[in-house]
């Protein structure tokens, strides 16, 4: 006498196989979350859910419940719409942390930079609009340039601000115009975006962006920027005075781009 076929052989389970799709889905939310973070990280007053929505290629009804898990974490607000939605305060103490890894991993970079121009050379992010010194090594001069970790420069009229504009995608540079303000720090200051637009072209195609006393008479500086793998806008420059700087720029330059190929192989290796 024939056995009726058990539940098990009418319908199939493949647990493995199930375990996978999950697992992919789970994926797929992580890296849309962390893409929506970036996203944010550029625009501190706040986006629209369309913004974002525009911003990451994915339908607003999917950004606003990734927003929703997130704002339960207190890693975004959204509860105003003026504001829109902005990082949140959970977000501090990874930021910090990053800065720290990421100060760490190049330090030696730094450090070898700083013993081969002679002069300070400064480590920075993108943060809050501003350009953040989040590591330094003084120069070995008897006159040398110094500020400090911690100091915030303004994004258009210092050597690490303009790398860092230069290196945003045309939409991010398109909202930050909206809301930055070109205000003049010394007589050598672009303060208008047709000069500066042109100025921040010419950065992507080499690389390098210069501050010849714009952000401080007497100082001139030289920076590159590049992103982690996480998603940072980092930027090294060397700092100089304006005297030694004249005479040095062009081995500066030199000397920042090979530093610039020894980060970007750098951060590939540990996906920082």
């Amino acid at each position: 006498m024939s056995l009726p076929a058990s539940p098990r052989a009418q319908s199939p389970v493949h647990p493995v196989r199930q375990e996978v799709s999950i697992s992919n889905e789970g994926i797929q939310v992580i890296s849309r979350a962390a893409a929506i973070l970036r996203i944010l990280a550029d625009y501190p007053r706040g986006l629209s859910f369309a913004d974002i929505a525009k911003a990451v290629d994915l339908p607003r009804s999917t950004v606003q419940r990734i927003v929703d898990a997130l704002d339960g974490e207190g890693l975004v607000l959204s509860g105003t719409l003026s504001r829109g939605v902005r990082l949140g305060p959970a977000i501090l103490p990874l930021a910090a942390g990053a800065k720290v890894e990421i100060a760490a991993l190049v330090r030696s970079l730094l450090e070898d930079l700083s013993r081969a121009s002679g002069e300070t050379v400064d480590l920075s992010m993108f943060g809050d609009g501003k350009a953040v010194f989040i590591d330094q090594v003084q120069g070995s001069r008897r006159l040398c340039a110094v500020s400090a970790v911690g100091v915030a420069f303004p994004l258009h009229c210092s050597a690490n601000g303009k790398a860092m504009l230069a290196a945003l995608p045309p939409d991010r540079l398109a909202q930050l115009k909206k809301t930055l303000v070109l205000a003049a720090n010394t007589e050598n200051t672009v303060t208008d975006w047709t000069r500066l637009d042109a100025e921040l072209a010419s950065i992507a195609r080499s690389g390098l962006a210069y501050d010849r006393e714009e952000q401080s008479i007497g100082i001139c500086a030289l920076g590159t920027a590049v992103r982690t793998s996480q998603g940072h806008l980092i930027a090294v420059t060397i700092a100089a005075p304006t005297a030694r700087f004249a005479d040095r720029q062009e081995v500066f330059a030199e000397q920042l781009l090979d530093c610039r190929s020894r980060l970007l192989r750098l951060l590939a290796d540990s996906r920082a």
